[in-house]
């Protein structure tokens, strides 16, 4: 079935196919707690950071074939994060719309750029090379990062631009991005004081 709203700009959504089952419920207007079961332990690790920094409650529980690869489950839990996303925003109403976040972690350090603009689009760079052959915590590929990122904006609606500014542990350099995307996702869905039109010329989004 497809994302639904439960109240508020909270959402849930399952997804079921032969590769993988997955669970999200998600509120936008939490406080970071977050209960993450993937079966990958490093996206474990980045979805609940994303939640902590974001200050999105997140609820996630991933079963599929990793036996084969962790591709699937990683790639269908960001589809379904994105559709989640994209359901408890809602209208766009009374949001800030912009964010943006430069976050660093030791050596690495990434930037974040988003617009809610209800137009999904991607542009990642700054990774240095080899960076998507890195094989971290046993089982997530670098290469899956951008692959997370271009889930996650195009079954939300998002613009996405992160930039990788520096760095050199492949650990530090995917992580950095999570918590970048996650500080300016916040102050992107956070609600505006001053006003509670929909933030477009359009007056839709």
């Amino acid at each position: 079935m497809g994302a639904e709203l439960i109240s508020g700009r909270i959402a849930r959504m399952e997804r079921v196919t032969s590769e993988s089952s997955v669970k999200v419920r998600m509120d936008l207007d939490g406080t970071g707690t977050s209960n993450i079961s993937t079966g990958v332990p490093f996206y474990d690790h980045m979805l609940t950071a994303l939640s902590r920094h974001s200050l999105i409650d997140l609820d996630v529980e991933a079963s599929g074939d990793i036996h084969i690869d962790v591709h699937h489950t990683v790639e269908d839990t960001s589809i379904v994060l994105g559709e989640v996303l994209r359901v408890a925003l809602g209208d766009k109403r009374g949001i800030r719309r912009f964010g943006n976040a430069t976050i660093p972690l030791d050596e690495a350090i990434a930037q974040a750029v988003v617009d809610v603009s209800g137009r999904p689009y991607l542009v990642h760079s700054g990774e240095p090379e080899g960076q998507q052959y890195h094989l971290i915590g046993g089982h997530f590929t670098g290469s899956m990062t951008r692959h997370v990122f271009e889930a996650i904006t195009y079954h939300s609606g998002i613009c996405l631009h992160m930039t990788l500014l520096g760095g050199r542990d492949p650990h530090h350099i995917v992580e950095a991005q999570f918590k970048a995307f996650a500080r300016a996702l916040r102050e992107a869905v956070e609600s505006d004081p001053r006003t509670d039109e929909i933030p477009s010329t359009k007056g839709a989004l």
